[in-house]
């Protein structure tokens, strides 16, 4: 079964930069999209960006738009996340999710993702 398993968390200072990864356990069809999501305690998952269909597009929410990235690196079956200029509103734990065949209009919602990662830690301190 394909897994998951993101990396890179960890506590830093506002203004700083961090770098997540997703590694697949796989290599992925062109359709496999891989989004990051983000969750803080009480409040719902939140969508922060994906790679759309093996990497043919990219989007971002609004409060990340020009600060973070999402890239891949096929040989590796990993996906990134590089977020620069973070805040404390960053804070959360962050969480890889891929899915096959989404539909465009449901890519934001974490109920079209079938596969996860177990999360990790960003903490940004002031």
């Amino acid at each position: 079964q394909l897994q998951l398993v993101d990396s890179g968390g960890g506590l830093v200072q506002a203004g700083d930069s961090l770098r997540l990864s997703c590694a697949v356990s796989e290599r992925t069809s062109s359709d496999f999209s891989v989004g990051w999501f983000r969750q803080v305690p009480g409040k719902a998952r939140e969508f922060v960006s994906v790679l759309w269909r093996g990497g043919s597009r990219t989007y971002y929410a609004d409060s990340v738009k020009g600060r973070f990235t999402i890239s891949r690196d096929n040989a590796k079956n990993t996906v990134y996340l590089q977020m620069s200029s973070l805040n404390t509103e960053d804070t959360a734990v962050y969480y890889c999710a891929g899915t096959r065949r989404a539909i465009l209009s449901t890519m934001r919602s974490p109920d079209a993702y079938h596969y996860w990662g177990q999360g990790t830690q960003v903490t940004v301190s002031t």
